[in-house]
């Protein structure tokens, strides 16, 4: 039950049972140390009452002792000298009596003596002893005839108090000092007691101290240790052990707030290592490609020499040799200036290709983009591949969920689209089926290209957009196909994708690009930390303040949703069929 209260409450728990064990230490303590001033201020009173009681007793002492008697005085002379002293006397032991009881009150005022009955009943007594005293010597004043030779101290009726006077003062001490020592057995009963409390104070504190230690450990040095040591493992870069605590407080709740910010670090870890990764990557193919691009301009550049002398050794052999042949009827006159012009069209040719290995290795310059109809351009390019030898055998399946016109180069998306179809082929046997389907999401028009292959392994999808990387089985091919069309669709804007489930199970292309032109993907001042960081890794995704809203149309041929004009169906090609979004296939 304790596991499930809150830190604080524990803390409580264990400051209250600490404060508690001191106080049990505090009351013996104290309860000795009372007992102790106690005893001290009994022993302090009774020891001022024995200085009074010895006092008294020998002024009664006093009351006995002889008279000294003048033979020369008369008979009457004689008492009245005697009752005289005798007072003298009387008066003196009652003012030690009177100093006595007022000791013995102070003491009983400051409640410092035990037992303070029979030391009142001694004090009763010598009041009565001394009233009989002092009656005794007043009867004897009044006798006209004395005998001479009789003391008066020997008197009767003076005889008889003074001896009950003498027993009290006798007892008086052994009471106050029995009174002390039943306030030292008082005293040493307390210290007994005393001693017992701090005993069990002490065996009490000694286990509750061991008791808050293991509970402590449980509580908060468990739990500290435990948050040290994820700390660590996430300092060291282990994100994959979370910091399981089970109390229930708020060290459970700084775990549980720890695991959670360590899961979004993960992520964002993880985010930004295939940022990294795909940085590399890029980083790799740049490079590739400003070697292929030198490469390509060295080439282009070595060859065009040679190509425009051949071009123009071409045409002066033509212009002299119509010169010649004018008057010739010659059977061999046709062939040569069919001849003459072929090698003129493909010096040319070889022109327009150098041409484009120059502009191939041209880098930072804009490519021209006008609106193009997607679908059309794909039937195009179908148009082209169903000559291919390696389409016989196998079927194209084209699906125009929309009509989409994005802004392209054509001629460069054209290229793509026919690359992605002939491997698509190259890579079916007889009987596979290349599907072809056009759509829009959000701001993009989509193309997908599905065929029933060969399919690729994990190793070949990793680095199937690397330069010179092929894996053709025909054995064919440079590895430059997929990387150009890879820099062709990044240069628009948009994404190419590739997925397989495996050998054997087909592949799948996806191309993305913007219908309209794309923004630069620079940083917003006006997005917050955490937009920016999930947008980190989406790279060339348009700020959305710069998509222009568009109207909205939902017909059996358009996807909902998606910006689109309304569909025309394209033109039927031969041997490829086209599928419109409710399923109704169509072949020429």
């Amino acid at each position: 039950m304790a596991r499930h209260w809150r830190l604080r409450h524990k803390l409580l728990v264990g400051l209250g049972l600490v404060i508690a064990s001191i106080g049990l230490l505090l009351v013996g303590t104290i309860h000795g140390l009372t007992s102790y001033v106690g005893t001290m201020n009994t022993t302090d009173s009774k020891l001022v009452e024995l200085v009074w009681s010895e006092r008294l007793r020998i002024a009664i002492s006093n009351l006995g002792s002889p008279i000294r008697r003048d033979t020369h005085e008369l008979p009457d002379h004689r008492t009245a000298s005697e009752i005289a002293t005798l007072r003298d006397r009387l008066n003196e032991a009652k003012g030690v009596f009177t100093g006595y009881r007022d000791q013995f009150q102070e003491t009983l005022k400051r409640k410092r003596d035990p037992d303070p009955f029979v030391e009142t009943c001694l004090l009763d007594e010598f009041q009565k002893a001394f009233d009989a005293f002092d009656q005794g010597l007043t009867d004897s004043g009044q006798l006209q005839i004395v005998e001479e030779t009789a003391p008066l101290i020997d008197d009767p009726k003076l005889a008889k108090p003074r001896q009950k006077l003498r027993q009290l003062a006798d007892e008086l001490p052994s009471e106050i000092v029995r009174d002390m020592y039943q306030r030292i057995d008082l005293a040493r009963t307390h210290y007994r007691r005393s001693q017992l409390i701090v005993w069990i104070a002490i065996a009490l504190a000694l286990i509750l101290s061991l008791t808050l230690i293991y509970l402590f450990k449980g509580w908060v040095f468990q739990p500290i240790k435990e948050l040290q040591a994820g700390v660590k493992r996430v300092a060291a870069g282990n994100f994959n052990q979370p910091i399981v605590l089970h109390g229930r407080d708020e060290l459970q709740e700084l775990g549980n707030a720890f695991n959670e910010m360590v899961v979004q670090l993960r992520a964002i870890y993880g985010d930004l290592a295939s940022q990294v990764n795909e940085r590399s990557r890029q980083l790799v193919r740049s490079e590739r490609m400003v070697s292929v691009g030198f490469l390509a301009a060295g080439v282009a550049h070595e060859i065009n020499n040679p190509l425009a002398s051949i071009a123009f050794c071409s045409e002066s052999l033509e212009r002299r040799l119509t010169d010649v042949l004018a008057n010739s009827n010659s059977p061999e006159t046709d062939t040569i200036r069919k001849y003459v012009r072929m090698i003129q069209t493909e010096a040319f040719r070889c022109k327009e290709i150098t041409k484009r290995l120059l502009e191939f290795s041209r880098t930072g310059g804009e490519t021209t983009r006008e609106p193009t109809i997607l679908s059309e351009l794909i039937l195009g390019v179908l148009e082209i591949t169903q000559h291919l030898q390696n389409f016989r055998g196998k079927q194209i399946l084209f699906h125009p969920l929309a009509h989409v016109n994005a802004m392209v180069n054509a001629q460069d998306l054209k290229s793509v689209v026919l690359n992605l179809v002939v491997n698509a082929l190259d890579s079916m046997d007889d009987g596979g089926v290349l599907t072809i389907t056009l759509g829009v999401r959000g701001d993009q028009a989509e193309m997908t290209f599905t065929d029933t292959g060969c399919g690729m392994p994990s190793e070949v999808l990793e680095n199937i957009f690397e330069p010179f990387f092929t894996r053709n089985r025909t054995g064919k091919g440079t590895g430059l196909g997929l990387f150009i069309s890879h820099q062709i669709i990044d240069q628009h804007g948009g994404v190419l994708e590739a997925h397989s489930g495996g050998p054997g199970k087909g592949s799948t292309f996806i191309v993305r690009v913007p219908i309209r032109p794309a923004v630069p993907n620079t940083p917003n001042p006006t997005l917050s930390l955490e937009q920016q960081l999930a947008r980190a890794g989406q790279p060339n995704q348009p700020d959305p303040r710069s998509v222009s809203p568009t109207r909205v149309e939902s017909t059996p041929e358009t996807q909902p949703g998606s910006p689109t004009v309304p569909f025309r169906r394209p033109v039927m090609v031969p041997g490829i069929s086209t599928q419109t979004e409710d399923g109704r296939g169509h072949a020429a």
